[in-house]
């Protein structure tokens, strides 16, 4: 497929599916001016060189791998799948799933080691073609194009390979967890020659979605504190340099403001509670630009 150039970056994103709302919502925050209403296909930002394109996600890897969009954001599932030749940027951190091997909840297999021989049902041909071959387990892969949870059932297959992710669809069919295949969540891919002729206006796109997405793994703290406790105060708190201290009009007492990992939160706070600081006060990071 023949790229077309007007001296914008372009990007492909889900049309419709389990990634397109937070795919849209982290470009909104990261201050991209775009319409995604309706049917669209196509859409250009009016505030960035950037044009996005509504793509089922199925060809996004291979739209990048052609250079028909500079950039893609898609599961890591479907990436490894098409085994396209791109690379990745970033971690995303939404769209978390896995891939896993499920049997009939009655059935008597219980290691993989017994799949030996038996009929396995995806849409993930690729994908368990290679997890086998590392466990050394051979088996027919039936390649199905949906509804893979009902292939055991139907005598098609004896167990499945497929997208879990809260289980509530194996639960429903009668299905258990055998073994997991694949941990994914969504990435933003590209391709490397068509970023190396954008390089100006992709180290802008990245600035902007990298600090929404640093902002939402952080907290910004604010706390008043003896100025006794500051040493011990410092020592606890991870933030990414050291805290801005301010003055209070008690002589004795200070302000401690910070920037705290979302995943220490809780436990960083009961050690500053501990530490002696009072009025903890924690609001969300709109953007971080490190």
């Amino acid at each position: 497929m023949k790229k077309f150039n007007n001296g914008r970056l372009k990007i492909g994103i889900q049309k419709n599916g389990r990634l397109t709302e937070q795919t849209i919502d982290l470009l909104k925050r990261s201050g991209f001016e775009f319409d995604a209403y309706g049917r669209r296909l196509f859409s250009t930002c009016r505030n960035f060189p950037l044009e996005i394109l509504f793509l089922r996600d199925d060809d996004i890897p291979e739209y990048v791998q052609d250079s028909v969009c500079d950039l893609g954001i898609v599961g890591e599932n479907v990436v490894k799948e098409k085994m396209a030749k791109v690379e990745v940027v970033e971690k995303l951190g939404f769209g978390m799933c896995r891939i896993c091997l499920a049997v009939p909840r009655n059935s008597g297999i219980e290691k993989i080691k017994e799949l030996n021989g038996k009929r396995i049902a995806t849409s993930y041909p690729n994908v368990l073609e290679q997890f086998l071959e590392k466990k050394r387990v051979i088996s027919e892969i039936v390649e199905v194009s949906g509804a893979v949870e009902i292939t055991p059932s139907l005598q098609v297959a004896e167990a499945i390979c497929d997208v879990v992710s809260t289980g509530t669809t194996l639960r429903t069919n009668g299905l258990r967890v055998l073994d997991e295949v694949l941990e994914s969540e969504a990435l933003l891919i590209g391709n490397l020659k068509s970023m190396n002729k954008q390089q100006k206006i992709l180290e802008r796109f990245l600035m902007r979605l990298r600090g929404t997405l640093v902002a939402r793994k952080n907290r910004y703290v604010m706390m008043n504190a003896p100025k006794s406790s500051l040493e011990k105060i410092r020592k606890i708190l991870p933030g990414l340099s050291s805290p801005t201290v301010l003055p209070l009009a008690e002589q004795d007492m200070i302000a401690v403001h910070s920037v705290v990992p979302e995943q220490v939160f809780w436990e960083v706070m009961e050690r500053l509670k501990e530490a002696g600081a009072s009025g903890i006060l924690v609001t969300p990071i709109e953007k971080m630009i490190l």
